[in-house]
């Protein structure tokens, strides 16, 4: 299933970066939760580099279709693991605000995920 390039990899951390700052708190607790999203998919490597380059790249981007192209093109499973590694940040505060649901709303309608998958996938990890 998991099939990112590096390079792509990096370009979606970039996208879990930015829902992480979207509330304007980025936690240890986020920068851990997108090495965990970058481990999945690459076996070693150096992953808090892999953030550094993640960080980087939101940081000098205004464009959020940068990366949702990277994973418009991608198969269902994997746009579904990538949705629910963006809840988890959004979550992990306890919180979600009206940004956070909007952004989601807006990655969902960029890379062609339906709605109802994605709020599925919200409730799941609400549970755990």
């Amino acid at each position: 299933m998991k099939i990112l390039d590096k390079k792509n990899i990096i370009g979606v951390a970039a996208l879990l970066v930015h829902a992480a700052k979207i509330d304007e708190i980025y936690s240890e607790k986020e920068k851990i939760l997108i090495k965990d999203f970058i481990s999945s998919y690459l076996n070693e490597g150096n992953f808090d580099e892999i953030l550094k380059s993640a960080e980087e790249l939101e940081n000098n981007s205004n464009q959020l279709l940068n990366f949702t192209n990277i994973i418009k093109k991608e198969n269902n499973e994997i746009k579904s693991d990538i949705i629910r590694h963006l809840w988890k940040i959004i979550i992990s505060d306890k919180n979600v605000d009206l940004y956070e649901s909007n952004l989601m709303r807006r990655i969902c309608g960029l890379i062609y995920f339906p709605d109802k998958m994605s709020a599925e996938i919200k409730l799941q990890i609400l549970k755990n």
